[in-house]
């Protein structure tokens, strides 16, 4: 937690003793007026005799025959000594609050964190700057579950309003157990750090491992020696965007037809096509078949690029007759309700043997 949000539920905290302790004086105060009166005065005359007692306002107002009542005066010198501060109290840490604690801001965040407790197999996105936006913009297409993370608040919001829509966020540093926590690393399955600095996607590369040992976590490099300290520090694996660029400049260069076409494939908003990847799990009834005798095909229109094996293999443009062994991955070209209903229908056995 940032030392802003510490204040604020500092201020939030004060704001409620606060408004405790002047309801409090409020009733002991119209009580005391009542208990004194003998009931001859009503309970409405009593808290308007302490509301303005304690407002210090006065009017010149005082009950009937308050001034023969026994100790009338006396307790209204302990409201004004006593009830009073309660009143100030209350202002002061209501201003506090509006000032330094933005009201709606605590309702929006407590409101995002109830939706981000409740995700699971999540992805975490560490940055939301020059490349961290990017990665935030794939996982909103496809629809996958994602936490963003970031220390400038500013541009949170500004990602959240823009790029990609009712974006859940957690502002604070992800070197922080508790920043991790707050975004559900125990329950993630996956985390991208993209910060700016090699130095900051290690220690956000250690502290990860450390809370989830099963989290796949892939690390942003801009240096070529930071790789080996990358995965040292838990990283699974590692992107350079320079090289990625110079990759891309030279396929501009030599194939511009297929750099042309995996770009529109990416950029088609009506029918976001991508390549996917659906792991056959062990219990699938597809376990021993041939591709031609299940019902892949049949209920999805997805197109099987490769098969990457439990061993590390691949084996690209399988053909009909290929087996599909225990551990195998299928990477498919496919629509993203295609993809969707290809996983849920491997997990549920209702995609098998046709």
């Amino acid at each position: 937690m940032t030392a802003l949000d510490d204040s604020r539920q500092e201020i939030l905290g004060q704001l409620r003793f606060a408004a405790i302790s002047l309801t409090a004086a409020v009733i002991v105060g119209a009580s005391g007026y009542h208990v004194i009166g003998g009931g001859a005065w009503s309970y409405g005359d009593c808290l308007y005799m302490t509301m303005i007692t304690l407002s210090t306002v006065g009017y010149g107002e005082v009950l009937h025959g308050m001034d023969t009542t026994p100790f009338a005066r006396v307790w209204t010198l302990v409201l004004i000594v006593l009830g009073s501060g309660s009143l100030l109290f209350f202002v002061s840490s209501l201003t506090a609050f509006i000032v330094e604690g933005d009201i709606q801001g605590v309702i929006r965040r407590r409101r995002m964190q109830k939706q981000i407790d409740r995700l699971k197999d999540h992805i975490i996105v560490v940055g939301a700057g020059a490349t961290g936006i990017h990665v935030l913009g794939e996982l909103h297409t496809t629809q996958v579950p994602f936490v963003a993370i970031d220390t400038n608040e500013d541009r949170l919001r500004r990602v959240a309003e823009e790029t990609v829509p009712g974006m859940l966020y957690v502002l604070g540093d992800a070197t922080d157990d508790h920043v991790l926590e707050q975004a559900g690393i125990a329950r993630a399955k996956g985390l991208a750090a993209t910060l700016p600095e090699d130095k900051d996607n290690v220690f956000v590369s250690i502290t990860a491992r450390a809370l989830n040992p099963n989290l796949r976590i892939v690390a942003k490099m801009t240096q070529d020696n930071a790789e080996t300290k990358l995965k040292r520090a838990g990283a699974n694996a590692t992107v350079s965007p320079s090289q990625i660029g110079g990759m891309r400049l030279a396929s501009e260069l030599v194939r511009p037809s297929v750099v042309q076409f995996l770009d529109t494939m990416l950029r088609d908003k009506h029918q976001a096509l991508r390549v996917e990847e659906v792991a056959i799990p062990a219990r699938s009834p597809l376990i021993g078949a041939r591709l031609r005798e299940t019902s892949i095909r049949l209920q999805t229109k997805v197109l099987i690029l490769a098969v990457h094996g439990a061993d590390g293999s691949y084996v690209y443009n399988p053909g009909p007759d290929f087996v599909l062994e225990p551990g195998v991955t299928l990477v498919v070209l496919c629509q993203l309700e295609d993809m969707i209903k290809l996983r849920e229908g491997i997990e549920s056995g209702s995609i098998g043997r046709a």
